[in-house]
């Protein structure tokens, strides 16, 4: 009897165990699916604000196409390396635009001083485009000053 008694009594407790991670297995798949579930809920809502968030109602910026550039770019082996750069600025009205005509000799001039310093490893990845762009930014709105350009568009960049 008492070999009967020990079996009985782990008889229950091996099948408690399981139980218990059937329990939490399903709680976990819950869990994921409920999350998989808002973040596509989430982010299919983003997606169709998005577009409108861009372009916040009544504020209207400006663009400002600067003739396109060609320099050619620092090196090292004596090799020739050209870039061909084409920059729209995006100033908050239409006043700072005419702020900035008088002065742009002075932003094509800071931006040909850069951009013949510059390496063709310089321009490789998308960091090094990000690069550009904000010193880019950095030297025209010095060259402006108090004048404001919001940011650096680029239209065209070919380096060959």
């Amino acid at each position: 009897m008492a070999a009967d008694a020990e079996v009985g009594s782990e008889a229950p407790a091996k099948r408690g165990v399981p139980k218990l991670f059937l329990i939490i297995g399903a709680a976990v798949i819950v869990v994921l699916l409920g999350g998989a579930g808002a973040f596509f809920f989430l982010s299919s809502s983003a997606s169709g604000d998005g577009e409108a968030a861009s372009a916040p109602a009544g504020h209207d910026t400006f663009i400002f196409n600067l003739q396109p550039m060609m320099v050619n770019l620092n090196s090292e082996d004596g090799a020739s390396a050209v870039m061909k750069l084409t920059i729209a600025l995006e100033v908050a009205d239409e006043q700072m635009m005419n702020e900035i005509q008088p002065r742009l000799p002075k932003v094509i001039d800071a931006f040909q001083v850069y951009l013949r310093e510059l390496r063709k490893s310089d321009l490789e990845g998308s960091a090094g485009i990000y690069r550009l762009k904000e010193e880019l930014l950095r030297r025209v709105n010095i060259a402006i000053y108090p004048a404001h350009v919001q940011s650096v568009l680029f239209r065209e960049i070919l380096v060959q």
